[in-house]
């Protein structure tokens, strides 16, 4: 009996750094861009008319991340989105080391591969520095959250902050890494 063994998301970070090293002619290992950390943002404007949805939204996070979410707070007050400068807006949480490998795995092996009507990763979300950023329509992808809990769907906001790069290094670091980004 023979089984599959998955290759982790760090192991392939390791073969993609030497991939980039040929193809670029970097001969410093550590000038080759690297993964420092993965933010997580779900802003929550219903929050400021409905105060039981934020510690519903809070948890879901924490349990997506393996850690506390901090909520945040509006520092200006926009009076068109009814919200006063100390509001509860929205949680976030900033992902590093282990657990940041760990939600990299779930979110390139499970959960982009669950997103409906799936075509690939726009390759439009890198700024000038080579940090992607891209938006989820719904916690639900994620094993760790049950349906029975959710009453309403949230977005997730999640930026891969690449250290020591430009976008085209990093499209080609990310690719390495399996996220199935679309032709452009």
């Amino acid at each position: 009996m023979t089984t599959a063994i998955q290759t982790s998301t760090k192991e392939l970070y390791a073969q993609a750094i030497t991939e980039l090293q040929e193809q670029f002619s970097i001969k410093n290992r550590l000038a080759a861009p690297r993964i420092a950390k993965v933010s997580l943002n779900m802003g929550v404007g219903r929050a400021i008319a409905d105060n039981q949805i934020l510690p519903v939204v809070t948890e879901h996070l924490t349990q997506l991340a393996g850690q506390r979410a901090v909520v945040t707070i509006a520092k200006k007050a926009v009076a068109q989105f009814r919200s006063r400068e100390g509001n509860k807006i929205g949680c976030r949480v900033t992902l590093r080391g282990e657990r940041m490998w760990s939600f990299l795995d779930k979110l390139i092996g499970l959960a982009i591969p669950r997103i409906k009507d799936f075509r690939g990763i726009s390759p439009k979300g890198f700024d000038k520095q080579g940090n992607y950023s891209m938006g989820l329509t719904e916690q639900a992808l994620f094993p760790e959250v049950t349906l029975e809990k959710i009453e309403h769907n949230q977005g997730l906001n999640i930026t891969i902050c690449i250290e020591n790069t430009d976008p085209e290094k990093s499209l080609v670091l990310l690719k390495g890494l399996g996220m199935p980004f679309r032709e452009r």
